[in-house]
């Protein structure tokens, strides 16, 4: 009977070590379950994560839609789930930087969130990622939680476990050791174990997901009768370009209609106006209006002109992505050239006209700053009257994107 009594404390606490050793692997399991989280059937998984060069200690409010998700720190990601449509993203407490993105059925996307060192209050860049960059943030990342992410990962499913597991502990303990030592030796060891369950249970109920989630479902029930529409259109913008800078023409010396003429190269009044589409996967489609003046010396007695000449171009470019900010490009056009002429030259020709472009845009959010080299070709007028209007230059200016 007395070895009974000296094995049973023993079993005791070899259990208490088993159990502590259980609630200490949840968080890394946790860690695991969501990085490999996939949206539920019908649904919208959205990964938001924080990762910046010079950390920031403060830490960053989510709210998609209208929930509160979490808040981030350097290092850190949440997860939610939303429906599919059109989804809001407020980032920050003091000064806020939104996002939004059309989510689909099934699919996942990856938000990257940085605050910007030496700025107080606290401001952030928010932007998309490609799914191959995000994991990788997310492999060097700790999973701070998220109640509308805890719905899909499957470990709270094991919390009604070890919920049954703890409450017959001490029962069994206090029948078994009746003596004072055992139940003493629990209750020292019993504090250390219900940090594990309060971090697992605790996020639930903060933001109680199953009150939240209804509310973000009625304001999405209309996505689905126009998702047909907004699926074209989700991943393109609008960008207006406005440029201007130096051109000079290919050809000096002319003659049309048997009077020679000398242009003076060098072109003046250089502008063009850009309006085009641009794809997130970094093809841009679009038109363009371009126009510049050159001065005309005869060598004859007509006296001199003026060369006046419009462009309607339409356009593709493709965008190479650098870095958040920083995208060369290059591109092709074709269209129409419309020259007129005043002074001692009167009249109007028109002829088809080719162009190729390459430079680079600068972006900050919806603004940029834009440099391209240009070169056109284009003959204007029939045999025996055409004029050579081709040349090439550089411009600089600024865009805009809605």
């Amino acid at each position: 009977m007395n070895q009974l009594w000296e094995f049973r404390p023993v079993s005791s606490a070899l259990l208490l070590t088993a159990l502590w050793g259980l609630f200490s692997a949840l968080p890394a399991h946790a860690d695991e379950d969501a990085l490999k989280a996939t949206p539920p059937p019908g649904k919208a998984l959205v990964f938001v994560f924080r990762s910046e060069r010079q950390p920031v200690a403060a830490r960053v409010p989510v709210v998609v839609n209208t929930v509160l998700v979490g808040e981030l720190a350097n290092g850190t990601f949440i997860t939610t789930i939303v429906s599919p449509g059109r989804t809001y993203l407020r980032i920050g407490d003091r000064v806020l930087s939104t996002l939004s993105l059309v989510a689909s059925v099934n699919q996942s996307y990856f938000v990257r969130v940085s605050a910007v060192a030496g700025v107080t209050p606290v401001t952030t860049d928010v932007n998309t990622v490609s799914e191959a960059e995000g994991r990788r943030s997310l492999a060097q990342s700790r999973f701070v939680g998220a109640p509308t992410a805890m719905a899909i990962a499957p470990r709270p499913q094991q919390r009604p476990a070890a919920a049954s597991v703890m409450p017959p502990l001490p029962p069994a303990v206090v029948r078994a050791a009746p003596p004072t030592p055992p139940p003493v030796a629990v209750a020292r060891a019993a504090p250390p174990a219900p940090p594990p369950p309060a971090a697992i249970s605790a996020a639930p109920p903060a933001q109680q997901p199953g009150e939240t989630a209804k509310p973000a479902v009625r304001q999405s029930t209309s996505a689905p009768e126009v998702s047909a529409a907004s699926e074209s259109s989700r991943d393109w913008d609008i960008a207006l370009i406005a440029s201007g800078g130096s051109f000079k023409m290919a050809h000096r010396d002319q003659v049309v209609g048997g009077l020679a003429f000398t242009s003076d190269t060098t072109s003046k009044s250089v502008f063009g106006v850009e309006a085009e589409w641009r794809s997130k996967s970094g093809v841009a489609v679009g038109g363009e209006v371009f126009s510049y003046k050159n001065d005309l010396v005869a060598t004859t007695a007509t006296p001199s002109g003026l060369q006046e000449v419009q462009i309607i171009m339409v356009k593709a470019k493709y965008y190479f992505r650098v870095t958040d900010s920083f995208y060369p490009f290059v591109g092709s056009g074709f269209g129409l050239t419309n020259a007129t002429y005043s002074g001692g030259w009167t009249g109007k020709t028109r002829g088809p006209a080719y162009q190729g472009v390459a430079g680079m845009e600068f972006r900050f959010k919806q603004f940029g700053l834009y440099v391209q080299y240009k070169s056109l070709t284009s003959t204007a007028g029939s045999s025996g009257q055409a004029v050579r209007v081709s040349g090439s230059g550089i411009l600089a200016g600024a865009s805009i994107t809605f």
